[in-house]
């Protein structure tokens, strides 16, 4: 029976089977199973398979899905138990084989798990980069749900018209934050989305009353406004049919988002290997094997299908595919660290075009001076006014203006379409942003401290790798604001954190660090304009004090990453910072006229490696000083570069000058105890001068 969200049920038997391509659904849930069991049977016991994951059980629901996603620019996200999906969506039985043997020829070629998959439209969905954290799948989804209501209401795109966007999810995601973040999305927003719960009762050995008070997610959200709910069998052919195109017309139908919960069996333990008997009884084992969906199908179709022939021929194709994918080469070790960032080539998705940036354009040294802020909000605006694809969002940059005022005004020029507050999601700004950026928008969202981007970490780290592990097929070039370090009314350790560190090791992330209003125009417009997510820090203490200030430099000035400045050359010393801390290196420096050399960064990730040692060649002393915390900060990384490669050029030891290692405190004399002062830092400089 089938359940929808007022309650009642309805029998789902009809006089003839529903219009479905049968056939072809046998064939897929054969295809399926064979390399299920083809993997399990020989390739783990070879040593060709190392992590296997079986859709065994799951494989009904999935196909159906799969064959209703028809729309152009339907997009889904799935999990690791979503491969009878993608053999639906257009994936072969080669490039199944060849991604779990790990080989060339595979979404990822070989970088990543094997059912960790991705996939530009063939024959169904696009299939956005999946992640291999549970949960994480559900935020992207909602943001390209997102985006078909902005290509059809904003750019009035009519070739969008009727896209809807899919999660997959076992019951035991439910729980994770990524979940609950999306449906927040989805309900508020009324975005075209379908939650696809498939529950099997288990999240690995944990049962599913540990992930959800009453075991039934549908149930529970019945109360949720917005939201339409079916649930039904997963392993009844006729039933899972009108449940999975109920939900799919309901929801291009634009009355809003739909959750679906399937019940379905995991016939095997969550990974090869694992032994179900140790939490499972034999009689709940033998009563989901009876709702095997191969053997419902079968019955179903009845004695008039030729399932035998099939099932031959469906093995013959299997065998082939198997044979063809274990000739497929290994990836080559050299190409590894290949498509981390932007190489000239474009993806398949977003499908943008990646003009050459032109960096000729000098920077207007003449005019009023700006505010940090002000530099910032302008270059927005111009942006806005350039590309009617960048969107800015964020929790309170609408009527508000941001809660440090950079966003002012920007919606009631714009519009709430283009410039939008958020739900307080952390989570959700960053999994949105990514199915926005795939989509071939260009988000700009705002984290508004540095310490609020902690619930949105396992977003950020999935973002920085999607290049990398769908082997330049897939890009999210999303640029994401955070302010950063203390301020200068107070601090604490909640709103001051700088910590730069922690992105310079998110792998694929580029990190802008601007020390004045200048240079936040050419480093955010460049950002805005080229291929890779990029990590832009704001210092609060610049946004509206003199020492950030600067003339702006015209609306076609552009800053490439990985340029540091010389903003004072000397001859003794060089020293090294950025963002607010490079000032109070200017401050300390002045008694020592021409001897120090001051270097700002600008960008941490690439950072210009080349100025710094071609300066400590000349000056022969370095002093590195950042507001970060000394353990694990990146003064490190450029100490230890310097020693690798400029060592024979020191005539002193290597110094830095950080914040001790604990957190801001509240108490601002205790503030300026931890942050390095002017006075530090002077004496630092004087100590290495006279060495």
């Amino acid at each position: 029976m089938a359940k929808t969200k007022a309650s009642k049920k309805r029998s789902s038997k009809t006089n003839s089977k529903p219009a479905a391509d049968w056939s072809q659904v046998a064939r897929l849930l054969l295809t399926s199973r064979t390399i299920d069991e083809i993997e399990e049977n020989e390739l783990v016991q070879a040593g060709k398979v190392t992590y296997q994951f079986s859709a065994k059980g799951h494989e009904l629901p999935q196909i159906l899905l799969g064959q209703a996603l028809d729309h152009p620019h339907d997009a889904a996200t799935v999990y690791y138990r979503s491969r009878p999906f993608m053999l639906a969506s257009g994936l072969t039985a080669q490039e199944a084989f060849a991604a779990d043997m790990a080989k060339t020829g595979s979404p990822s070629e070989g970088r990543d798990v094997g059912v960790v998959y991705s996939m530009s439209r063939r024959d169904g969905a696009l299939v956005l980069p999946s992640s291999g954290d549970v949960g994480a799948q559900y935020t992207p989804a909602a943001g390209w749900a997102q985006a078909i209501t902005y290509y059809t209401n904003q750019l009035k795109d009519k070739a969008w018209n009727g896209a809807i966007a899919v999660a997959l999810g076992g019951d035991g995601s439910v729980a994770a934050n990524g979940f609950w973040a999306a449906l927040t999305m989805a309900t508020t927003l009324n975005l075209p989305m379908l939650f696809f719960i498939e529950d099997n009762g288990y999240g690995i050995s944990v049962p599913k009353r540990y992930q959800t008070p009453g075991k039934n997610i549908a149930e529970n959200l019945e109360s949720f406004n917005n939201l339409y709910i079916l649930e039904g069998s997963g392993t009844k052919p006729e039933e899972a049919f009108i449940l999975v195109n109920q939900a799919v017309e309901y929801i291009r139908a634009g009355r809003g988002p739909c959750l679906l919960r399937v019940e379905v069996p995991r016939l095997t333990g969550h990974t090869f290997g694992e032994d179900q008997t140790a939490y499972k009884s034999g009689k709940q084992i033998k009563e989901e094997l009876n709702r095997d969906p191969l053997k419902t199908l079968r019955d179903y179709l009845g004695d008039g299908f030729d399932w035998d022939t099939l099932a031959d021929e469906v093995e013959k194709d299997v065998r082939a595919a198997l044979e063809t994918a274990e000739a497929n080469p290994e990836p080559s070790p050299a190409d590894a660290q290949k498509h981390l960032f932007f190489n000239g080539l474009a993806p398949e998705a977003p499908q943008i075009e990646t003009a050459e940036i032109d960096f000729s354009t000098p920077a207007a040294q003449e005019g009023a001076r700006v505010n940090f802020s002000e530099a910032v909000r302008t270059t927005i605006r111009v942006e806005l006014k350039t590309n009617p694809k960048l969107m800015v969002f964020g929790e309170d940059v609408g009527p508000r203006g941001g809660v440090h005022r950079v966003t002012t005004d920007l919606q009631a020029e714009f519009g709430e379409a283009r410039v939008f507050d958020t739900s307080l999601s952390e989570e959700g700004i960053m999994g949105r942003a990514v199915g926005l950026a795939i989509a071939g928008l260009r988000p700009l969202p705002e984290i508004q401290f540095r310490k609020y981007a902690d619930p949105a970490t396992e977003q950020i780290n999935d973002t920085g790798w999607i290049r990398w592990r769908t082997a330049g097929k897939f890009a999210a070039p999303i640029v994401v604001r955070i302010p950063v370090g203390y301020s200068k009314k107070t601090g604490d350790p909640w709103h001051s954190v700088s910590g730069e560190a922690i992105y310079a090791h998110t792998l694929g992330w580029r990190v802008a660090y601007p020390s004045n209003a200048a240079d936040a125009v050419g480093l955010l417009r460049t950002a805005l304009r080229e291929q890779d997510p990029t990590i832009f820090l704001e210092h609060r203490a610049l946004y509206d004090t003199p020492q950030g200030r600067a003339p702006y430099p015209g609306d076609d000035y552009l800053l490439p990453y990985g340029q540091a400045a010389v903003t004072q050359e000397g001859s003794d010393l060089t020293v090294v910072s950025w963002g607010e801390m490079l000032h109070r290196c200017i401050e300390a420096a002045e008694p020592f006229g021409n001897a120090v050399e001051i270097i700002d960064l600008r960008t941490i990730i690439p950072w210009d490696k080349s100025t710094v040692l071609a300066s400590v060649a000349k000056t022969g002393k370095c002093l590195v000083a950042h507001e970060d915390t000394r353990t694990g900060g990146f003064a490190g990384e450029i100490i230890a570069s310097i020693a690798d490669e400029s060592f024979t050029n020191l005539d002193a030891p290597l110094r830095r000058v950080t914040t001790i290692d604990t957190p801001i405190p509240y108490n601002i004399p205790s503030m300026h105890a931890v942050i390095p002062s002017v006075e530090h830092i002077r004496n630092e400089m004087r100590n290495l001068l006279e060495w």
